[in-house]
């Protein structure tokens, strides 16, 4: 992981005459104001960095009257190497000029590391909470979560697309799917760019999109949000579904790599914890249901949260990774989508990857046979003429094919370790929450 030093943080900040000894000048925040007596310590924060300055009244003529955290501000500086202060660097003030002041205090303690508050009080504070390097750098870390994806599915032949979030009809069917009225026709938010995703496989073989989903799933609990964010991607000529979980393995690989080398400045501030990916382990459903339930195991359909944690504690035990591949769940279970498996017809080639005792991703081979999607609707008790539009990917055509959606507050809330998914949304929606 690069280290951030003075000499690489004046390089992002495009002052390729800054250096060490010489002057530069820039916007900041005024993060924290102590003053000293003859002189006095400014902490500024710009949209990334924390720095350390130095106002001394020898050397600034400007009045510091008005400067209080929170102003907003133009400083001209002397860079100084100064091993005790972050990134190595402080700032000798020569210049500061007031650009505007808030109308009042700050509500929480933005200047501290932590907040020191409940999350319903962050949360109601959001664009305040934000402002704090810790609560910020979680999406900024987000942000190279999402740009490692695209750079990984750009550089392995995938285009990127934009799927419309007003639909018809839902893609994964049944009560959690919020409905709108759209200009006097019954329309619906998506649950997933599933349809899209198959269709576009046929005129781009493959394809990916980071788009907002939305499930009406009435949960109130530390993992589910009603609007997050999809990292998806559809491929076509597959061979068979492990196909897929293969990219996916690169994919995360690639996103890991990226991370370690690109967002060393979140990472440290955050305390992530970016794990080394090698090989991850598969097991089928109804072999990881055993496992964690023993006897108990009988008639059931999906895993529950414990059964989550027991199989990524018994990767890390067994296989020494955080992750674990669950394929084959049962075929009566939706999505209607899913390819039964040809050798044992109950199962379908669907999977789920567990990371640190929680699902981040679903995915699996899709039905590509128009005959065999007619037959499986009807199986679960859906009328084909419903499916008009989805079905005519089927009929002019498709390659054998396969995605997964990896919900992304979750995998940012695994890698930094934080303990409520609405820590990884930065305005979340929920059950409970519409605002801000």
């Amino acid at each position: 992981m690069e280290k951030i030093t003075g000499t690489n943080l004046l390089q992002e900040f495009k002052l390729s005459d800054a250096v060490v000894g010489g002057d530069i000048t820039l916007r900041a925040t005024v993060h924290k104001y102590k003053p000293m007596g003859g002189f006095a310590f400014v902490t500024l924060r710009t949209g990334r960095y924390v720095l350390q300055a130095v106002y001394s009244p020898e050397i600034c003529p400007d009045s510091m009257d008005d400067i209080k955290e929170g102003v907003f501000t133009e400083i001209t500086a002397e860079v100084r190497e100064e091993p005790r202060a972050s990134y190595g660097i402080e700032l000798t003030i020569k210049s500061i000029k007031l650009i505007y002041a808030p109308k009042e205090n700050y509500p929480l303690h933005v200047s501290k590391r932590r907040l020191g508050c409940s999350l319903d009080i962050n949360l109601d504070n959001r664009s305040v909470a934000l402002r704090n390097p810790y609560e910020r750098a979680a999406f900024k870390f987000q942000e190279g979560v999402a740009v490692a994806f695209a750079d990984f599915m750009l550089k392995n032949g995938f285009t990127e697309i934009r799927t419309p979030k007003i639909v018809a009809q839902g893609a994964e069917g049944g009560a959690n799917i919020f409905s709108l009225d759209y200009f006097q026709k019954h329309a619906f938010l998506n649950q997933s760019p599933q349809f899209y995703k198959q269709a576009a496989v046929a005129f781009f073989d493959r394809v990916f999109e980071i788009a907002p989903v939305y499930r009406a799933e009435k949960h109130a609990t530390s993992r589910h949000l009603n609007e997050y964010i999809g990292l998806d991607f559809e491929m076509g000529f597959i061979d068979s579904f492990y196909d897929v979980m293969a990219m996916e393995t690169a994919a995360l690989r690639h996103m890991m790599t990226y991370l370690k080398e690109n967002y060393a400045n979140e990472i440290t501030i955050l305390g992530a914890d970016i794990p080394e990916i090698t090989e991850i382990p598969v097991i089928k459903f109804e072999e990881a249901l055993k496992l964690s339930r023993g006897d108990k195991a009988k008639n059931k359909f999906d895993l529950d949260p414990s059964d989550e944690v027991f199989l990524c504690d018994y990767a890390k035990e067994n296989f020494d990774t955080e992750f674990i591949f669950v394929t084959h769940f049962p075929s009566s279970k939706p999505p209607f989508y899913a390819k039964d498996d040809p050798e044992d017809p109950r199962c379908a080639l669907k999977f789920d990857l567990l990371f640190r005792g929680l699902e981040i991703t679903t995915g699996g081979q899709r039905i590509h046979d128009y005959d065999e999607q007619i037959a499986k609707l009807t199986r679960q008790g859906l009328n084909p003429d419903d499916f008009t539009h989805y079905l005519e990917s089927h009929k002019y055509g498709l390659p054998p094919h396969g995605g997964l959606g990896i919900g992304l507050e979750r995998l940012v809330m695994k890698l930094c370790n934080m303990q409520n998914v609405r820590q990884a949304s930065m305005f979340p929606r929920d059950i409970n929450r519409l605002l801000p």
